[in-house]
């Protein structure tokens, strides 16, 4: 069975949380969270907590073991961005982008 926890409008940008996602893509869940938990970035902190709530959500809701969980995929897709402004020199502007992403990760049972 698979299990699906999505995380929408985080605040960070795809290609930060990408690196993150390809670090536990296709492991076990216990090494996946062996690895979020001593990773200094910002991305495997949230990545951490979406996984938790995978964990979560497949032993509450559908019982499954969570020993026998591995993570089946892992998608980052970006979202909408923020566009700011940034005064600079002799009246002039530069715009800011602040990117978001939208994380979906799915943990399974099977093989």
């Amino acid at each position: 069975m698979e299990v699906t926890a999505r995380l929408k409008n985080a605040s960070l940008s795809a290609q930060k949380c990408r690196l993150i996602a390809d670090m536990i893509r296709r492991t076990s869940v216990a090494s996946a969270l062996n690895v979020l938990k001593f990773t200094p970035k910002k991305g495997a902190q949230i990545m951490l907590k979406l996984l938790e709530s995978a964990i979560a959500n497949a032993e509450n809701n559908l019982g499954i073991d969570i020993d026998e969980l591995k993570i089946s995929a892992v998608y980052v897709d970006e979202a909408a961005s923020l566009k700011r402004i940034f005064p600079r020199a002799k009246g002039r502007a530069n715009r800011i982008t602040k990117r978001k992403s939208h994380i979906t990760l799915t943990v399974s049972d099977e093989v």
